[in-house]
């Protein structure tokens, strides 16, 4: 019996680039073309390493999708099929030593030697070993060409009306192309959300039986009202739950369109309103949002979202201006921080980083995370808290701020002084206890 490994010339000719090629067009006709790797560079550019190639649909039409992996970047070339198969004959022996092609049912390689000798391996699909711990899936055939321009999935269905309403989509709705990066953002924040809410406690309380539970939502810093919206229109999805959100804003042009759009849709449960965060009074919250609040803003809206008691905090914080004129450059770190922008770096990563031990020490579990990538928005860091159902000993944080604060000669952080102000001072094994709104 032959082994599958076992080396095969072509029935038709000798194993050669163009025989390789012919099986590779084969393959693309019958839709069994799945991927196609070249690799063992011999060409005149030293950076390039590999080229990969699949089948895509871009338009309605098929095409071969080639990515140029270089040392330090990638290039990405999509070509009709018949023209990519040309770039693959170029590219054998002149450019590469070595191809191979995943149909669905075999690999098929190629070996070219450095005298130009020619090797042909065919097998089975099943017997492509996969590298050790992982199992290739075979339940699941795949379909040849996969669509490039598919529906990714997505926590905000792109036809709610307040979407066309805002202007992210268009009538028929499509993503305009101007809003592509506000539309990402708007569903990537969604998601987090989506994630906290399941975390919290807000979707399980047991009182909730057969009357809606208001879940109590204040977005500070609303804006035109995208994610205000988006939130409001998540929420009532959830089964049990009255979704009560307002978007407070200091621009008085940004509330009344966000009214108005509220009055087109009839939303009940939304509403905007004019107002600082610094000056807001106390009061009962579930989630508190406050996305691009400029620099100490962000601590009052944390510092409301304790006072109000809320299950979920998310912030993405701006302009960390508070600390930077505060900090020393200790030892041995002072080389370093002589230079402002690592100086400012520094004191964006401090602040956020004591921010989210004070939310630690007032009995939350925090993160601090990417929300969206760089290209999309330069405000691109998160902080998510969600209280805890058991609380647990803060002693070793409250230490621990303390200890980086001397570290780096801090002596305010608005936060802290605000909890302080509120008599934040927990006894020995206990988290901090914030005077709630009446």
């Amino acid at each position: 019996m032959t082994s599958p490994d076992t080396l095969t010339e072509s029935p038709s000719g000798p194993a050669t680039p163009a025989r390789f090629v012919a099986l590779c067009a084969a393959s693309l006709d019958s839709g069994r073309f799945e991927s196609l790797l070249l690799s063992k560079h011999c060409g005149s550019e030293p950076d390039l390493n590999r080229v990969t190639a699949r089948p895509l649909v871009l338009r309605g039409a098929p095409c071969l999708s080639f990515v140029y992996r270089h040392t330090t970047r990638d290039e990405t070339k999509n070509l009709p099929p018949a023209l990519g198969l040309d770039r693959v004959r170029e590219l054998l022996g002149a450019v590469f030593r070595h191809a191979q092609l995943h149909t669905r049912d075999e690999v098929i390689e190629l070996m070219i030697s450095r005298r130009g000798v020619c090797t042909l391996r065919r097998r089975p699909a099943e017997v492509a070993a996969a590298p050790a711990g992982r199992v290739r899936q075979t339940s699941e055939p795949t379909t040849g060409a996969q669509p490039h321009d598919r529906d990714k999935q997505r926590f905000v269905d792109v036809t709610r009306p307040f979407l066309n309403a805002l202007g992210v989509t268009t009538a028929q709705h499509t993503v305009v192309p101007a809003m592509s990066r506000k539309w990402k953002q708007i569903n990537k924040f969604v998601e987090v959300f989506a994630g906290a809410l399941r975390a919290s406690n807000l979707l399980d309380d047991p009182k909730a039986t057969a009357a809606r539970r208001p879940v109590r939502v204040v977005d500070f810093g609303a804006g035109k009202g995208y994610l205000t919206f988006a939130v409001h229109d998540h929420l009532q999805q959830q089964p049990g739950i009255d979704a009560q959100v307002a978007g407070v804003e200091l621009r008085s042009d940004m509330v009344r369109l966000g009214n108005a759009v509220v009055a087109q849709l009839d939303l009940a449960g939304l509403r905007f309103e004019e107002g600082d965060v610094r000056s807001r009074a106390v009061q009962p919250i579930d989630v508190m949002i406050a996305l691009h609040a400029c620099d100490t803003a962000t601590d009052h809206a944390i510092h409301l979202g304790l006072r109000g008691g809320a299950s979920i905090i998310l912030c993405s914080p701006c302009c960390h201006k508070e600390l930077r004129p505060q900090l020393l450059s200790p030892h041995p770190l002072r080389p370093i921080l002589q230079h402002g922008v690592h100086l400012g770096q520094q004191a964006e990563m401090l602040t956020d980083g004591l921010r989210a031990m004070l939310l630690d020490a007032c009995g939350y579990d925090t993160q601090v995370f990417e929300f969206v990538a760089l290209e999309h928005t330069q405000k691109n860091k998160m902080i998510l808290a969600v209280k805890r159902t058991h609380l647990q000993p803060a002693d070793a944080v409250w230490r621990q701020i303390d200890d980086i604060k001397a570290f780096y000669g801090i002596r305010d952080q608005c936060l802290e002084t605000l909890l302080r102000a509120e008599g934040v001072l927990p006894a020995k094994g206990n988290p901090c206890h914030v005077r709630g709104a009446q």
